[in-house]
């Protein structure tokens, strides 16, 4: 997620640990970074890069990064988060107790899955400045994603308290669903999407497409469909929504639908999950090798420094296929995050390994919030099944499908046979 700095004096003081620049001779105006002049197109980012030219003050920078940051939502390109980062470090470079661009600093880190260190920045900040919501923001999404639960509701709690908005609602909502609360999630989603600001069109579709993940996890796809319509009006061509109005065809049977929708995400920047869904419909068409061509392409970017992994370790324990290195994945995740998913991750692996009693222990974790989410309800099924516990898994695989009955394009249809096989003793 990285790139190769080219600049000046700026750079260079910042590289060495300085925090100052004397101003003065014509030889100390930085030359700015190539990288920042190839986007020098987009308004905002040409006027930051015009008062760096000028005078290169650590708010220049927060400008520069807060528009990185921005443009990285809009379009879906996340490596220009790695852009903002660069500029972030050279604010702080110029300014180490600039809190803007702390603030920013510890919620990239968050995005660049380094949650630990977002959370100690975070804490850092809020004992400086314990009244600003922002860092609560990050607290929250810290520690869900470290598996501190209490930590982030106590932190999310604390946001609402001090700006019910958006963002806060978002937040509320995305802990109603950890916690199985459904109705609750869709009630704090609609309301974070209906304050979000008018004037900000990726904000709006943004909250829309989270309200729409909520319906799609729970089955209740026309619902989603409808929503991710009025945010694709607010934000044409919005690459997340597309995703997920994919992921919503995929559901229905509808291919053609899917496939368009990512086409069109691909065209404009291609990342690992869309290439994984492309995948998929075609597994599921019959056409495997270029399926595999596109699980191919996926693994490029998620090898890459903005990719994630651990979605391959879930790919390849579903597939049957590179179990030994999903394991490795799973494993090293969960020793640093955690969070549900990661226990849930791990668990399905450690299945597939046919090591059912671990699985079993690490299921246990995944599911200590109630979360009702269908997968993590089929893999505890499945491992259930395994160790020839009849009742817990006809338990857990009629709650998955009750969940959500399309919750996986393949996967489903393994929980409705698996669900047959269980029942088969008792009918007798």
């Amino acid at each position: 997620m990285s790139n190769v700095w080219k600049i000046s004096l700026v750079v260079v003081l910042a590289l060495c640990g300085a925090c100052s620049i004397e101003r003065g001779s014509a030889s100390e105006i930085p030359v700015i970074d190539k990288e920042f002049l190839a986007d020098a197109g987009d308004p905002k980012i040409q006027a930051a890069l015009d008062t760096i030219g000028k005078d290169p003050s650590s708010g220049a920078y927060v400008s520069l990064a807060s528009r990185y940051i921005s443009i990285a939502r809009e379009s879906g390109n996340f490596s220009l988060n790695r852009k903002a980062e660069k500029a972030i470090d050279m604010a702080l470079g110029i300014k180490p107790d600039d809190l803007r661009a702390r603030k920013l600093k510890a919620s990239l880190l968050a995005t660049f899955h380094r949650f630990d260190e977002a959370r100690a920045l975070a804490n850092e900040l809020r004992a400086e400045i314990p009244g600003d919501p922002f860092i609560y923001g990050v607290l929250v999404d810290a520690n869900v994603e470290l598996g501190n639960y209490e930590e982030a509701i106590a932190a999310a709690q604390k946001m609402v308290d001090l700006k019910p908005n958006s963002s806060s609602y978002a937040r509320a909502a995305h802990l109603r669903s950890l916690y199985g609360d459904h109705k609750g999630a869709v009630e704090l989603y609609t309301l974070a999407a209906r304050t979000a600001d008018p004037g900000d069109n990726e904000a709006q579709s943004w909250c829309l497409v989270t309200l729409a993940k909520e319906h799609i996890k729970h089955g209740e796809l026309d619902q989603a469909e409808k929503i991710l319509a009025e945010s694709l009006a607010i934000s044409p061509g919005y690459g997340l929504a597309l995703l997920e109005r994919a992921n919503v065809f995929i559901a229905k049977g509808d291919y053609q639908q899917a496939r368009a929708n990512l086409t069109e995400v691909i065209g404009k920047y291609p990342t690992q999950e869309t290439y994984i869904r492309v995948g998929d419909i075609d597994l599921a068409s019959g056409n495997s090798a270029a399926a595999d061509e596109n699980y191919k392409k996926a693994e490029e970017i998620g090898r890459g420094d903005d990719g994630d992994m651990h979605r391959f370790a879930l790919l390849w324990a579903d597939r049957g296929v590179r179990l030994d290195e999903a394991l490795a994945i799973a494993q090293k995740d969960y020793e640093t995050n955690k969070d549900i998913y990661a226990s849930d991750i791990l668990a399905w692996c450690l299945y597939k390994a046919g090591r059912y009693d671990d699985a079993k222990q690490i299921i246990t974790q995944a599911m200590r919030l109630n979360t009702n989410d269908a997968r993590i309800l089929y893999h505890a099924g499945m491992i259930h099944k395994a160790l020839g516990e009849s009742r817990e898994a006809r338990e857990f695989l009629t709650a998955a499908l009750r969940a959500n009955p399309s919750f996986d394009l393949f996967q489903a249809d393994v929980a409705r046979q698996a669900l047959q096989e269980v029942d088969k003793p008792a009918s007798r």
